[in-house]
């Protein structure tokens, strides 16, 4: 009974289960932009492998993940398309991560325009422009409130910069590596850029950075599409000849034994590998393996899901208890955990100025993609400040939306 399916970005909370959609017989379109196609379907893949890993039986195959990639219609961002006779489809920069998009649908001829913010960034990155907040016209906002509850705003990103590099500095002068667990997609490509921009402009000297996962191929699609990246990177790449991703300090880990050289061999250098909550993948390995020595540090840099393994470290966990297979391995944490924002997503500042800068602005706000607590408190903020209705829907909630 659907019509199409729409991917705002390739994060797996938001494009994972696609291929389910098509084992179960689903053979219609798929519309993306042309990043988030091409990512999607590696992490996708890297999500079968895992489940294999861990000896699950897989949700989909790569077969399905295939079907997918034949069935997708790229759009740029600012490009109209009908997605069925009464609905037409735009996408449009959500500045989250490469190719993100915010979805916006034309119904009925006029009748109603609805917005789809998708996971969306409202402020100049690293890495991406800002949000884009000019639509034809707009009665209804579907907005994400991850950071939207009152402790949300998170601090000045370039304060954040100078905390980040003394973190790196302070481990490698006392000989120790850092494990900067990260999010295939976004967080990575951030912090690439901005360990460069920082050797470049010598805040901190030169250092090995070592990148395990999916990140290694998801940084290549970055290279392919520069045309979605800020000015400032794309000067770089175009008329300085500097592209950030490609430089001779930055190293692939492509094996388990390169993976054990690294850890036994290697001298002081920053790792970054996924997963970036430490739910399966090499970032937990190097967890279990440099864990044990004071002198390493490990810095989460994105939100940590409730019951990850990478939250209950943040809250003080000091023991792990590692299985494999059969055997269980116990490890204490010996090394410095810190924490340190550098997100995707808009803070509750940012969130409230995208609102507040929307146009036209909208008559009515669904406040979704956040804990209860956080939705609730942005959507009464909102109807307070700008008197315009809000709701917070809970799951598998019906709303009617004129």
């Amino acid at each position: 009974e659907l019509d199409a399916i729409i991917i705002s970005h390739a994060h797996v909370d938001h494009s994972g289960l696609v291929p389910l959609l098509f084992k179960y017989g689903y053979r219609g379109p798929v519309y993306s932009t042309m990043p988030t196609r091409d990512i999607s379907a590696l992490l996708q893949l890297d999500m079968v492998k895992i489940q294999r890993g861990e000896a699950k039986e897989p949700l989909y195959t790569s077969e399905d993940v295939k079907e997918v990639v034949k069935h997708t219609i790229t759009l740029d961002y600012g490009e109209v398309t009908d997605v069925t006779p009464d609905v037409r489809l735009t996408l449009y920069n959500a500045g989250h991560i490469l190719g993100s998009a915010m979805i916006h649908l034309h119904v009925g001829n006029g009748l109603h325009n609805f917005l789809y913010s998708g996971d969306v960034k409202f402020a100049k990155t690293n890495l991406l422009s800002p949000s884009h907040t000019n639509f034809p016209r707009l009665e209804t906002l579907m907005l994400e409130s991850t950071y939207g509850g009152k402790e949300g705003v998170m601090p000045n990103p370039r304060e954040q910069d100078k905390i980040f590099g003394k973190m790196i500095t302070d481990t490698l002068s006392r000989g120790g590596k850092v494990l900067i667990p990260v999010l295939g997609s976004g967080r990575a490509q951030e912090i690439i850029v901005l360990i460069e921009r920082m050797i470049r402009e010598g805040t901190i000297d030169t250092i090995p950075i070592f990148i395990d996962g999916m990140v290694w191929d998801i940084t290549a699609i970055h290279t392919a599409y520069p045309e979605y990246l800020n000015n400032t990177v794309r000067e770089q790449i175009f008329h300085k000849d500097n592209n950030p991703f490609i430089q001779d300090n930055i190293k692939k880990v492509g094996s388990a034994k390169e993976r054990t050289q690294l850890i036994e061999e290697t001298g002081p250098c920053v790792i970054l590998a996924t997963s970036g909550m430490l739910v399966g993948g090499p970032s937990v390995e190097y967890l279990k393996q440099i864990g044990d020595n004071k002198k390493n540090s490990l810095i989460f840099t994105c939100y940590q899901g409730e019951g990850s393994l990478g939250r209950m470290v943040q809250q003080g966990l000091k023991d792990i208890n590692f299985k494999n297979g059969s055997k269980s391995e116990m490890v204490q944490l010996k090394l410095e955990v810190h924490k340190l924002e550098i997100t995707g997503h808009s803070d509750r500042r940012e969130l409230l100025s995208f609102v507040n800068r929307c146009n036209p602005r909208p008559k009515k706000i669904i406040i979704n993609h956040g804990e209860s607590s956080s939705c609730l408190d942005m959507a009464r903020t909102i109807h307070k400040t700008n008197r315009i209705e809000t709701i917070a829907p809970r799951n598998l909630e019906v709303i009617r939306l004129r």
